[in-house]
């Protein structure tokens, strides 16, 4: 089968389409058969060696959406379900930029009934890091929270998650961003920032730090979507960031949002899987409004 991977660092053209062997599905686990997954700033980080791994093999991409096509032992999948996955792994010989991909069946989800499998690729990524961010905040219904880079495409899930549990939402981005982030669920719009001490909390979409660590008032609490790249604790402010995990369960309960309407996915565009080089170049220029989607 054809996959997308990485044997050198560097820029889009370090990406290589190569002809890899099927992976089979162990006990727990199960092939998909991928029909399409997102691009994410993560993929960019491996192919640019961010997460080390000179010298070997390593597969690209985190989100899948497709169907089963085969399973392991007490895999509680058929063959030819619809389905969407989570694939996490920064130095693995093999990502979901490829034709099938294994992953363990807990982290697998039924796919959303109302969009196609390009628009379902976008979700497991961005959609989980967005709803463990907010689990790790843990607002109740009327707290004040701040989500930087709200037209992106984690702060985005979070906006529409946040006002979806009651919380009051204000979402920082681009001026020319506020029709589209107010159309998300955002009771307010900032493209210059809140005065210090402002919100209770902020969901730091958009790595801005210390900036944004400013704006929460003293006791609140900060959460970043970097491991290891937040913000030391000042004026009582509980810091951390979300380590995205997959969670099947939790995939389900986001795909049961998108059927409902409270979550939007957003599709900036679609490239061939041999276009993979083109599709990490058009991420490179910045300014993408929703994900690029590799489809095989």
């Amino acid at each position: 089968m054809r996959a997308a991977v990485v044997r050198a660092f560097g820029g889009p053209d370090a990406v290589e389409i190569a002809e890899v062997p099927v992976p089979e599905p162990g006990p727990g686990q199960v092939r998909i058969k991928v029909a399409a997954g997102a691009l994410n700033p993560v993929d960019a980080g491996v192919r640019a060696g961010f997460f080390g791994g000179a010298g070997k093999t390593l597969g690209l991409g985190w989100d899948a959406a497709g169907t089963v096509d085969a399973v392991g032992v007490a895999a509680a999948w058929q063959v030819g379900d619809p389905v969407v996955a989570l694939v996490p792994g920064v130095s693995d010989p093999l990502g979901a930029h490829a034709e099938y991909v294994v992953v363990d069946a807990d982290a697998v989800a039924k796919a959303p009934a109302t969009v196609d499998a390009v628009h379902a690729g976008t979700l497991p990524l961005n959609g989980l890091t967005a709803v463990q961010a907010l689990d790790l905040l843990d607002l109740a219904p009327g707290a004040s929270l701040l989500v930087t880079g709200a037209a992106g495409a984690v702060g985005a899930f979070a906006v529409q998650l946040a006002a979806h549990r009651g919380i009051e939402v204000t979402g920082h981005a681009r001026a020319g961003d506020e029709e589209l982030v107010r159309s998300l669920g955002a009771a307010h719009f900032t493209a210059e920032g809140v005065g210090p001490g402002s919100v209770d909390a902020v969901l730091d979409a958009a790595v801005l730090g210390e900036p944004a660590l400013e704006w929460v008032r003293d006791g609140g609490v900060y959460m970043g979507v970097r491991p290891g790249a937040y913000p030391a604790s000042v004026r009582g402010v509980r810091t951390g960031a979300v380590a995205v995990a997959a969670d099947g369960a939790r995939l389900a309960e986001l795909v049961r949002l998108v059927d409902e309407g409270v979550l939007t996915l957003r599709v900036a565009g679609t490239f061939a899987l041999e276009d993979a080089v083109e599709a990490h170049a058009r991420l490179a220029e910045g300014g993408v409004r929703g994900r690029v989607v590799l489809v095989p």
